[in-house]
C-alpha cells in the first residue's frame, strides 16, 4: 500500500450506505369488480404508506400494488434485483399467501408484514361489505404467518392504523434494525496487535464474526501505524492539538511532551483508518522497555477517542466484539462507550462502571477531561487518558458474547446514569442505577456469560437491539 504524501489530520469523509427498503402493497383482485370503490381506496392507503416511509432516511424501492400471484411473482423479481435491506409488504385487505411468500423466498432480505387499516375503527352503522374490506388487512395475517413458518421464513409484523404513531415507531425500528444489519454486513473491522494475555473471554474467532455479522476482518500490524506516525509533521500535530483543546478540558497533570506525542499518534491513526477503510478498531500491544511499539500503544487514547466520537469505535485490550457492539449503538444514535465493572456502591444503589482508554466523546456529561497518567494500570507505558461520565439519564448496557457452541448472544440491560461521587483517575466512570440491588444486578449480568467488557450507550435501546438480534438470528438476553 502506498502512503499519501501528506497525512491528513481529519478523517476522509465517508458516505454512509443508505438503507434500501422495498415496498409492495396488495389485495385480492377478485374484489375489484365486486366493489368498484375498494381498489382506489386501498391504493390511496398504499400511497400514504409509501410517502411516509420515503420521509425516513431510506432509499425506497416501491414496486406498486399487486392483485394476484402472477403480479406477486413479478414484484418478487423486481425486489430481488434491487438488493433491498428490508422488504415491507402492506396487507391492505385480504390476500392469499401465494402472493407474498415468493417475495420473502426470493428477496434474500428480511420481510416485514404490515397491517395498517384506514382509521381506529369501522363506522359499523354505515359500512357495507366493500367498506369493511378496506379494514380487513388483519384477516390474512395469520395465513401469512403460517405459510412463512412452513416455508422456513422468519415472520414479523406490525398492526395498527395509518396515522397511529405507535405502529409507525415500530415500523421505523424494524427499518433501522435492517440498516444496522446492512452496516455490519458491509463493515471492515480492524484488529491490531494481539490479545491481552490471559483474557480468555475477549478471545474472538474472526471467522465467526464474519459468519454471524458479515463484514470483513482486516488484520493490521503496529508497524502499519508506526510508518504513518513517522511521517506526521509538526503542523499536523498542532492542528489536532488545537482540535483537542476545543473538545477537552486539559488537566494540569498533562505533560506537553506526552500531549504532542498523543496528537502525533492521533494523526497517524486517522491515516490508518482511511487507508484501510476501517469502520471499527480493536488493539493491544504489551511492549517492553519503552520501545516504539509500546510508546504507540500508550499514545493511542486521544486518537482513538477522537475516532470513536466520529463514529469509528476504537477500543483497547483487543476487544473486537465490544467494538462491534459500540458500532451498533453508535449507528442507533446512542454513542456507545467502552465499559467494564469498577465497583458497586450499595449505599447509593448504583453500579460504577467505565474504563481507562478510549471513550465515546459525543455522550460525555459536559466537557471531557484529558488527564496525565504516570502509570497505566495493568499496562506498560504512560501518557494521557480521557476522563468523564456519560450523560445523566436513561442508558443501555450492551454486550456481545460467544457461547460454548460457537453461536453469538446479545446481552442488554436498561438503567439510568445518576449524579454522585466518582473517581478522578483518568477513567470514564458512570454511576448506573438499574433499579435493583447492585449486587443482585451484578450477579444476574455476569451469569449470562457476557464478557467483562461491554458498550454503554444513551437511551433505552432494548427494543431496537431486539429487532437487530432477530434480523441477525442471534439470541438476546435482557437483564
Amino acid at each position: 500500500m502506498t502512503l499519501n504524501e501528506s497525512v491528513r489530520t481529519t478523517p476522509a469523509p465517508r458516505p454512509r450506505k443508505s438503507i434500501k427498503v422495498g415496498l409492495v402493497a396488495g389485495g385480492l383482485g377478485t374484489y375489484w369488480p365486486q366493489f368498484p370503490g375498494l381498489l382506489p381506496q386501498l391504493q390511496a392507503s398504499a400511497k400514504f404508506v409509501s410517502e411516509r416511509i420515503a420521509k425516513l432516511d431510506v432509499e425506497l424501492v416501491d414496486v406498486g400494488f399487486i392483485s394476484d400471484a402472477q403480479e406477486g411473482a413479478a414484484a418478487a423479481e423486481k425486489l430481488r434485483a434491487a438488493g433491498c435491506d428490508l422488504i415491507v409488504t402492506f396487507l391492505t385487505t385480504y390476500m392469499t399467501a401465494s402472493m407474498i411468500v415468493p417475495i420473502a423466498q426470493r428477496s434474500n432480505a428480511p420481510v416485514l408484514v404490515i397491517n395498517m387499516q384506514p382509521t381506529e375503527q369501522m363506522d359499523h352503522a354505515n359500512f357495507d361489505t366493500g367498506a369493511w374490506l378496506a379494514y380487513c388487512g388483519a384477516c390474512p395475517l395469520p395465513e401469512m404467518a403460517n405459510a412463512f413458518e412452513r416455508a422456513g421464513v422468519p415472520f414479523r409484523s406490525v398492526s395498527g392504523y395509518l396515522h397511529e404513531e405507535r405502529a409507525w415507531k415500530k415500523i421505523d425500528s424494524w427499518i433501522q434494525a435492517a440498516g444496522i444489519r446492512a452496516i455490519l454486513r458491509n463493515s471492515r473491522h480492524g484488529i491490531m496487535g494481539h490479545l491481552y494475555p490471559g483474557m480468555l473471554d475477549v478471545s474472538t474467532d474472526m471467522t465467526m464474526v464474519s459468519t454471524h455479522f458479515g463484514g470483513h476482518m482486516e488484520v493490521l500490524e503496529f508497524d502499519d501505524l508506526r510508518v504513518r506516525v513517522e511521517k506526521v509533521s509538526e503542523k499536523e500535530i498542532d492542528s489536532v492539538l488545537d482540535e483537542a483543546r476545543s473538545i477537552f478540558e486539559i488537566d494540569k497533570t498533562v505533560v506537553e511532551e506526552d500531549f504532542r506525542w498523543a496528537g502525533k499518534v492521533a494523526v497517524g491513526l486517522r491515516q490508518l483508518v482511511d487507508d484501510f477503510d476501517i469502520n471499527s478498531l480493536a488493539y493491544y500491544h504489551r511492549g517492553l522497555d519503552g520501545e516504539i511499539h509500546e510508546r504507540l500503544g500508550a499514545g493511542m487514547i486521544l486518537g482513538c477517542s477522537l475516532l470513536t466520537g466520529a463514529g469509528i469505535p476504537a477500543v483497547g485490550e483487543y476487544e473486537l466484539r465490544t467494538s462491534i457492539g459500540m458500532l451498533m449503538l453508535d449507528r442507533m444514535g446512542a454513542g456507545g462507550s467502552f465499559t467494564e465493572f469498577q465497583a458497586l456502591n450499595f449505599n447509593a444503589g448504583v453500579v460504577e462502571m467505565g474504563h481507562d482508554g478510549p471513550a465515546h466523546l459525543s455522550i460525555s456529561n459536559g466537557k471531557p477531561m484529558l488527564r496525565g497518567l504516570g502509570v497505566y494500570h495493568g499496562k506498560r507505558g504512560f501518557g494521557i487518558s480521557v476522563e468523564f461520565d456519560v450523560k445523566h439519564g436513561p442508558v443501555t448496557v450492551f454486550g456481545v458474547t460467544q457461547r460454548k457452541n460457537g453461536t453469538y448472544q446479545f446481552v442488554a440491560s436498561e438503567g439510568k446514569v445518576v449524579d454522585g461521587p466518582r473517581l478522578r483517575i483518568g477513567n470514564t466512570t458512570s454511576l448506573v442505577d438499574f433499579g435493583v440491588n447492585p449486587g443482585e444486578w451484578c450477579d444476574s449480568w455476569s451469569a449470562t456469560g457476557v464478557p467483562h467488557h461491554w458498550a454503554l450507550g444513551t437511551g433505552h435501546r432494548v427494543s431496537e437491539l431486539r429487532a437487530v438480534a432477530e434480523l441477525l438470528d442471534i439470541e438476546m438476553v435482557v437483564i
